[in-house]
């Protein structure tokens, strides 16, 4: 690999996705206030966010390629955030019951020498079975997925939760689009295998 790869990212998420490429990298914390402009669209706003991220990072550097990320889950046109409690997770899933959440991540890649950047937008769509009362608390209980956008872990018991996935590459869903990323990362000239 000649350009060193950095994760503009404090995501033990998607640390541990970038790991199942088995290349060398480095993390920085990217320090990006990641508030929506006033009548932003979901994919406007991760697009702004991956790309905010991966310039902060680039600044931390002298050299080698940046990789930002940022991803926001929408359903019925609004975004919805990490529950924080119990209380708003049972909430957020008594809403998708039954319902499609579609998951707008944000991937760009910054090369710190040129000033390059590549940037692009995957969706993800979770298409949810119809829910009781008791399976949603059973698993908020379980899991307890507080701080993961939807209210849901993909990677445990949440799947439980789904009658379906649609997308290009399930990694979207945990905040890392891998196969997209591999693409970018060849135009850079890092080839993977």
């Amino acid at each position: 690999m000649s350009k060193p790869l950095i994760l503009a990212s404090t995501s033990p998420f998607r640390k541990q996705l970038l790991e199942k490429l088995n290349l060398p990298f480095s993390c920085c914390s990217p320090e990006v206030d990641e508030t929506a402009l006033e009548n932003e669209l979901p994919q406007d706003l991760v697009l702004r966010l991956a790309k905010l991220k991966a310039a902060a990072g680039a600044t931390k550097f002298t050299e080698g390629v940046v990789i930002g990320s940022d991803q926001v889950a929408v359903i019925n046109n609004k975004i919805i955030g990490k529950p924080l409690n119990r209380e708003t997770a049972i909430e957020q899933l008594s809403q998708s019951s039954g319902q499609s959440i579609t998951f707008y991540t944000g991937l760009a890649l910054h090369d710190v020498d040129s000033g390059q950047v590549e940037a692009m937008v995957e969706p993800f769509i979770v298409h949810f079975r119809v829910l009781s009362q008791r399976a949603i608390s059973r698993y908020v209980d379980i899991e307890q997925p507080f701080y993961c956008a939807g209210s849901f872990k993909c990677e445990g018991l949440g799947i439980a939760l789904f009658e379906r996935l649609e997308g290009k590459d399930p990694n979207t869903l945990i905040g890392l689009p891998l196969i997209s990323l591999i693409d970018l990362l060849h135009r850079q000239g890092i080839e993977v295998l």
